[in-house]
């Protein structure tokens, strides 16, 4: 990663990455996929997911070559509904209607430009449900990542 000369006329730009149940396949790699490419755009990304998808993110970078900061999802929640915290970018992994609930709740107490992930067998139906504010990036992968990772290059999110 190049290196960013932070100052007060430049300050750092965060991206959240919401991680629920991590049933799919796809959502570990594409989680690491992005934080890379977040991170050579200079943005720094925090992971807020729930402790299954955050201890397979842990496990799949011990090192923490890509991962930074990692906070368990309900904590996250409640530090942007307290105004403790918020991102300028904010990507929720959407595979099941618990998924489509969390980007409506981020879409509703956060600043953060939502980016609505929408992946899985059935990612058109959970796109129909999406009636808010966001950038939807949506594929049909459940254990390819690929197709995912094609609309999120094509989407280029990080240049946003």
């Amino acid at each position: 990663m190049d290196a960013i000369t932070i100052t007060s006329e430049n300050p750092p730009r965060t991206a959240l990455l919401v991680l629920g149940c991590p049933q799919v396949p796809v959502q570990t790699s594409i989680a690491l996929y992005l934080i890379h490419r977040l991170e050579r755009a200079g943005i720094a990304p925090i992971v807020a997911g729930n402790k299954a998808a955050n201890t397979l993110l842990l496990t799949a970078d011990p090192e923490r070559h890509y991962l930074g900061e990692v906070m368990d999802l309900d904590r996250a929640v409640a530090m942007i509904s307290d105004k403790q915290r918020d991102f300028d970018r904010c990507f929720v992994f959407i595979h099941n209607d618990a998924g489509v609930s969390y980007a409506a709740t981020m879409g509703a107490i956060s600043r953060a430009k939502l980016y609505a992930l929408v992946y899985g067998e059935h990612y058109d139906e959970l796109m129909k449900q999406i009636d808010f504010p966001c950038t939807t990036i949506a594929a049909k992968a459940v254990h390819n990542p690929m197709p995912l990772r094609k609309a999120i290059e094509e989407a280029a999110p990080w240049a946003a």
